[in-house]
């Protein structure tokens, strides 16, 4: 402790690495020690929602324990390793190899090497292989889990799907289980859990999987999450987090069915929860964190169904100095009250697509109108700052699509220069990321644009936003490719992924340490070809993450993939059932 102290006299923000934060909960040893951990920086860890659900729901259970860490920045990793001590948890102390079974939350791609980075701060070896009895159950879970393979042999097993039941039925299978093995057995007959070693993939002489060895995996559902177990305490960071404020969840799952996104497929059903549980909650939080700000999460905050109700509810509820944040709306079901409480510095809209048969491909079913009246309603509350976020290199883009952007931002102006209440000079940020497939999404197929397709869409699109007023934005070409390589990879990745982080690959996510050069000369000595990745996928393929069932059908994500090469419009969920095959657990049906 007296070398961790003079170490933490030297390193950039030491308050990260001392626990002991307002709010962190009394634990102590317990039978079954657990630790979840968060590969990034403590700001990120601590906005993080899933990770204080998962230690609520493992420190209900007698016999229990959860505690937390997260990636140490590069300055205080080093002096660990230098001076020999193991990377510890927050509130303990206690060294990650000690405990029973770490959890890694897996929340993007590039966080994987950072996964590497902590086990190997902690003294516990990479491979799963290479890990005996004396070394923890490295477990992870969140949406990266829906394809679990390119990590598939640093791990020992995967929760894919909601956590809430399924992590309380590990805890306590494991407090009955007195080996590893016995317990990863049993593991697999709890829904949502996937073991890699039980269940592997079978190629055939090119390389191509042909079958899976082993049992199907159901994805775990939370259906009631009124009575779920939710937090109504929140540790406050020593550190000020990046999303610095109480949290709900309003509802999980999405109504919409955009083709591109991941999140809207994996996370269905839509369940909301009820106006009182939530009022309720928010008021707990609120109290017991001395937060003035209340965030309202979830995929779609303004299709809540009872938005109205509880945005009104809150305002009766809460002190009167707190203020409501929601997230980036959808300009189409925007309305003025939704936003009479929040704070008015700026309205985040996401149109992502520029013209109306880009947006149709993607069953963005929103129109040149709906953006109008949305713009509108956003200036007569006083906003004169909107960020608009789009895609490029989306399936069947066009030029005239890109050029569409520009015309949705003069659309915007145009609107606002009509406005009797204007009183500032608008200001239009426009955001632009690569179109990255994803597994469970009717573009899971599609291809990832190449470096030449990007650097011409990129110069148009700089060209056609040198507008006064409008600040444009965009990603690194090769962060979004590294992200679609992963995202869709196979078992075969792990060796690329192992050789890069021994080649100094960590927080690949952060632009100044990812090294895409590094990452070539490691899918190189893996013989790992990129472009097998990138490229466009038979749709009669077996796909890597085929063995999994998530609960919407590999039949309609087929036909929504033929859907949108046709330009046809599904539509969501609110406008009749789609049968996307969670009929029996869909609340709407």
């Amino acid at each position: 402790m007296k070398t961790l102290d003079e170490i933490l006299l030297t390193v950039e923000r030491p308050s990260r690495y001392i626990g002991g934060e307002c709010g962190e909960p009394t634990i102590k040893p317990e039978k079954f020690n657990y630790c979840i951990c968060f590969p990034d920086v403590y700001e990120v860890a601590m906005s993080n929602l899933g990770i204080r659900i998962v230690q609520e729901v493992i420190n209900r259970v007698d016999g229990a324990m959860a505690d937390r860490c997260f990636a140490p920045w590069p300055d205080f990793g080093s002096a660990l390793k230098e001076n020999g001590i193991p990377l510890y948890s927050l509130g303990l102390k206690m060294p990650l190899k000690n405990f029973d079974m770490l959890g890694f939350s897996l929340q993007y791609e590039l966080s994987y090497t950072t996964i590497l980075y902590m086990l190997d701060l902690a003294g516990i070896p990479l491979l799963a292989s290479e890990r005996g009895e004396e070394y923890p159950i490295i477990q992870g879970g969140g949406p990266c889990a829906v394809n679990p393979e390119p990590i598939a042999d640093f791990f020992d097993l995967f929760v894919i799907g909601d956590g809430e039941d399924s992590m309380r039925e590990l805890a306590e299978l494991k407090l009955k289980c007195s080996s590893k093995q016995e317990f990863l057995k049993k593991a697999t007959k709890i829904r949502g859990v996937y073991v890699p070693s039980l269940t592997k993939p079978v190629y055939d002489n090119s390389g191509k999987i042909v079958d899976f060895s082993g049992e199907k995996v159901e994805k775990a559902f939370c259906l009631d999450l009124d009575n779920a177990v939710f937090p109504h305490t929140q540790t406050v960071g020593n550190v000020e987090a990046v999303h610095d404020r109480a949290v709900i969840e309003v509802m999980r799952g999405c109504y919409r069915g955009c083709r591109f996104c991941q999140a809207g497929f994996i996370y269905r059903p839509v369940r909301p929860r009820s106006v009182g549980n939530l009022t309720q909650t928010a008021c707990d939080l609120i109290r017991s964190t001395g937060f003035d700000n209340l965030s309202m999460n979830s995929l779609s905050t303004s299709d809540y169904p009872h938005l109205k109700e509880l945005l009104s509810s809150l305002k009766q509820s809460l002190p009167k100095y707190t203020t409501v944040s929601l997230p980036s709306l959808r300009i189409d079901s925007f309305e003025e009250y939704y936003a009479e409480e929040a704070r008015k510095n700026s309205l985040t809209f996401a149109p992502e697509a520029g013209t109306q048969r880009l947006r149709n491909v993607i069953n963005k079913d929103i129109s040149e109108e709906d953006i109008i009246t949305g713009a509108k309603k956003a200036f007569n509350l006083g906003y004169s700052l909107i960020k608009l976020y789009f895609m490029m290199g989306l399936p069947t883009e066009t030029d005239e699509d890109l050029e569409g952007i520009l015309n949705v931002v003069k659309l915007i102006q145009g609107v606002y220069a009509e406005n009797p209440k204007r009183l500032r000079g608008l200001r239009i940020n426009v955001s632009v990321s690569t179109f990255v497939p994803k597994p469970f999404t009717p573009f899971a197929w599609a291809k990832f644009i190449s470096r030449e397709e990007f650097e011409y869409k990129f110069n148009l699109l700089k060209k056609k936003l040198a507008v006064k007023g409008v600040t444009y934005s965009w990603n690194d070409y090769e962060v979004s490719e590294l992200e679609a390589v992963l995202a869709r990879g196979d078992r075969k990745l792990s060796k690329a992924i192992l050789l890069a982080y021994e080649s100094g690959a960590v927080y690949d996510s952060w632009g100044e340490f990812f090294k895409p050069s590094v990452w070539d000369v490691a899918f190189e000595k893996a013989s790992v070809e990129k472009q097998a990745y990138k490229a466009e996928i038979d749709t009669a393929s077996i796909l890597p993450w085929d063995f999994i069932n998530v609960g919407v059908s590999k039949k309609f994500l087929l036909k929504e993939y033929e859907r949108a090469k046709a330009e046809t419009v599904t539509g969501g969920c609110q406008t009749g059932c789609k049968n996307c095959g969670l009929q029996g657990r869909c609340t709407l049906v």
